[in-house]
């Protein structure tokens, strides 16, 4: 009889908010282990208490950073798909907050923009989204810092159905802080190939 181990790569988010005249946060709380990831992370956000928790391992040992910093109202963990089926594409940019989900909590912004549209299949049926490009600025002087030696993240790329109920449709980005671009998108659509340069 052979014992066979299942290896299960996670990547969890869970974010409570509300939405009144405007969305906010009031706590993300985000899991990503498996060999997917370098290392196990747990990140909580608490908007009301102020308090960002990072759980990991390093070395096999594991540690624990509890910081208490000044978070914006426009802050954007978990949500961002939510945000980007509510922006209008006619919105030339727009800017968010964002707790990285690295060790060491930082405060970074969500540069977003529209990129056109793009259209794809569905069954028979012809439809088009709007492909925003979302940026990453860290900001101060590791912001600039960061292209130079090859540390700024790249751009994330979401694709959004408009209409009387605008849908998500594709994402394609990075989970983690130096990690591979992943595509998350629907089962159904057929998309035409991408141009040589985004291959």
């Amino acid at each position: 009889m052979t014992d066979l181990t299942l290896i299960v790569t996670v990547h969890d988010e869970t974010v409570v908010f509300t939405q009144r005249s405007q969305f906010r946060v009031v706590r993300d709380h985000l899991v990503q282990k498996g060999p997917s990831f370098p290392k196990p992370l747990d990140v909580l956000v608490d908007a009301q208490s102020g308090e960002v928790r990072v759980r990991f391992t390093d070395d096999g040992k594991e540690k624990v950073i509890t910081e208490r910093p000044e978070l914006p109202a426009d802050l954007a963990n978990g949500m961002l798909l939510a945000l980007l089926k509510n922006v209008r594409p006619e919105t030339a940019r727009s800017t968010v907050s964002l707790i990285a989900a690295t060790p060491k909590p930082r405060l970074v912004k969500l540069v977003i923009a529209p990129s056109g549209e793009d259209a794809f299949t569905l069954g028979s049926a012809t439809r088009k989204a709007t492909h925003y490009v979302v940026k990453v600025d860290i900001g101060g002087v590791a912001g600039l810092v960061a292209p130079l030696i090859g540390k700024q993240p790249a751009d994330t790329h979401v694709w959004i159905e408009q209409g009387e109920a605008p849908a998500f449709v594709k994402m394609e980005g990075s989970l983690y802080e130096g990690g591979p671009l992943w595509r998350l998108e629907l089962a159904r659509p057929t998309w035409p190939a991408p141009p040589p340069a985004r291959r």
